[in-house]
């Protein structure tokens, strides 16, 4: 089963450009505040963490991610990279970018979800709640990202 959520927002920024950048080039330090992520580590090779959304039935599902970041002359993008051996697992994609005195995200998140097989309509009834719990959580985890990451940027 696959689930999507998008989430873009601008942010102001009272700093310089170079600091600006700086900012959005250092995932780890732009997403710290972000509640929903665990286990947040950059290095050279990008961005790897674990996503945690909670689902009905399954309790809290642990999602790993990993994302290749990449600079841009205006800011830098994370292109995610696939993960194997998985049962559950998230892709996690964006831009930001300095937009003159604003920083500009655009996020978007594809998560994977192996749920045991559908038989008859008690299994059908659950795997529709999963896919709807995980829309809910995911969706909710985006629309969280700007104050997370607002709060990181204030520091």
């Amino acid at each position: 089963m696959i689930v999507e959520a998008t989430q873009d927002f601008t942010l102001p920024w009272a700093g310089d450009d170079a600091a600006a950048l700086a900012f959005v080039r250092d995932p780890a330090r732009a997403l710290a505040r972000v509640r929903f992520l665990r286990d947040l580590r950059a290095d050279g090779e990008g961005v790897r963490g674990e996503l945690l959304v909670p689902l009905p039935g399954l309790g809290e599902v642990d999602l790993p991610f990993h994302s290749a970041l990449t600079a841009t002359p205006d800011g830098g993008a994370l292109t995610p990279q696939a993960i194997s051996g998985e049962r559950a697992w998230v892709e996690v994609a964006g831009q930001a970018r300095l937009d003159g005195g604003a920083l500009h995200f655009a996020f978007q998140f594809r998560a994977h979800l192996a749920t045991p097989d559908a038989q008859g309509w008690g299994g059908a009834a659950f795997e529709k709640m999963i896919r709807a719990a995980a829309a809910r959580t995911l969706e909710r985890v985006a629309r969280e990202l700007p104050a997370g990451i607002a709060q990181a940027a204030q520091e």
